[in-house]
């Protein structure tokens, strides 16, 4: 694996972050230990920074002693970051009332504390319920859609879709096989899994991936690629998805029963010369068949409805995963989960088995989708 071109920028946000946290919760609330902690602040720093280089260029098993406590700290910076943005309000609002009175400085020392242990107390709630979220086993997300065209006899068809399982450091073999055991549970008809599986390569998550050989439904599992899996080694990774009886379909489509189900690259494919191509996965089909688009990215959606795909099945999103991320996310992609209409084309998005980063989700508990085709 190689380090991703994100990470430098990342790190230089996070220093902004931290020299904040370094002014609301050193310089204004200590008087004698002022440089230790000012130490402490850019020692967490570059725990963040670490992990995110570590967890891709060290072995899983070696990486996890950086990223375990570096993440940990990510998602608790982030709650306590916003907590302490919202309290800036408060700070204002007693300025402005004390603007003409001569400023206490032991007063405002005490302000400051008090809303420091305040902030630290909720952000510490917070994201020990968002780490507890998102170990926790996923839900099935039922949704029922109407196709045209779907003939009758196929009409009940249903589709578990599988996304964003994230195998790495944090979430490993027993991850993939209580996924496996939601899913069989169900009793599909199909497997859909729609990208980012993997945050490492064959040779260290091989063993975590295991699980997926006992996947069971009556037409098979099929796979797209994700973003992550082109930093994980892609080639590598479908041939071990083959072998595990797991076919990816890489802008191409095969025939089901009463309908076409396609696949397409990610996005990301594109930098290395394997980019999407829906005229190769759509072209010269029945267009009195339905088709249904595997496309890891819901962004994809735009250009499946120019093709007259009837059904999209993506990730990616997380359903956002977390505050303040959720609004970066709505700003490239068209929704963060559930099902939509998008010029004829309906859109369904998954929330995602596993996650990314900072280990929590608040308000997007992971989920496997199952989709039931309905005829109409």
């Amino acid at each position: 694996m190689t380090i991703p071109w994100w990470v430098l920028p990342q790190s230089a946000a996070l220093a902004v972050v931290h020299l904040y946290l370094w002014w609301r919760l050193v310089r204004n609330t200590t008087v004698r230990r002022r440089r230790l902690g000012t130490i402490l602040i850019i020692v967490l720093w570059a725990l963040i920074v670490a992990a995110l280089v570590a967890m891709h260029v060290w072995d899983p098993a070696v990486a996890a002693w950086l990223v375990w406590p570096g993440f940990g700290w990510y998602a608790l910076m982030i709650h306590l970051t916003l907590l302490l943005l919202l309290a800036e309000p408060v700070r204002a609002v007693i300025a402005w009332r004390r603007r003409s009175a001569p400023v206490d400085p032991q007063r405002r020392l005490v302000l400051a504390r008090g809303i420091a242990i305040a902030a630290g107390i909720a952000a510490s709630g917070v994201t020990t319920y968002g780490v507890a979220t998102a170990f926790s086993a996923p839900a099935v997300e039922r949704v029922a859609v109407r196709l045209r065209r779907l003939p009758p006899a196929a009409s009940g068809f249903r589709i578990a879709v599988i996304s964003d399982v994230h195998l790495g450091v944090m979430l490993g073999r027993a991850h993939t096989q209580r996924i496996v055991d939601v899913v069989n549970a169900e009793n599909p008809d199909l497997i859909a899994i729609v990208g980012d599986l993997v945050d490492g390569t064959v040779q260290q998550l091989g063993p975590e991936a295991e699980p997926l050989r006992g996947l069971r439904s009556k037409h098979g599992t099929y796979f797209v690629t994700g973003n992550h899996e082109y930093i994980s080694g892609v080639e590598a990774w479908v041939q071990e998805l083959s072998r595990l009886g797991i076919r990816t379909l890489r802008n191409e489509r095969v025939w089901l029963p009463g309908f076409d189900l396609a696949g397409i690259n990610d996005v990301t494919g594109e930098e290395t010369g394997d980019a999407a191509d829906f005229a190769k996965a759509l072209g010269g089909r029945n267009p009195d068949r339905p088709v249904v688009l595997l496309a890891h990215q819901p962004v994809h959606v735009h250009e499946a409805a120019t093709h007259g795909v009837d059904l999209q099945l993506s990730g990616h999103t997380h359903g956002g995963q977390f505050i303040p991320v959720n609004f970066f996310t709505r700003l490239e992609q068209p929704m963060l989960a559930g099902l939509r209409n998008f010029g004829g084309t309906q859109l369904f998005v998954t929330r995602g088995a596993g996650f990314w980063g900072p280990p929590v989700r608040v308000g997007s508990s992971p989920e496997i989708g199952v989709v039931e085709l309905i005829a109409i």
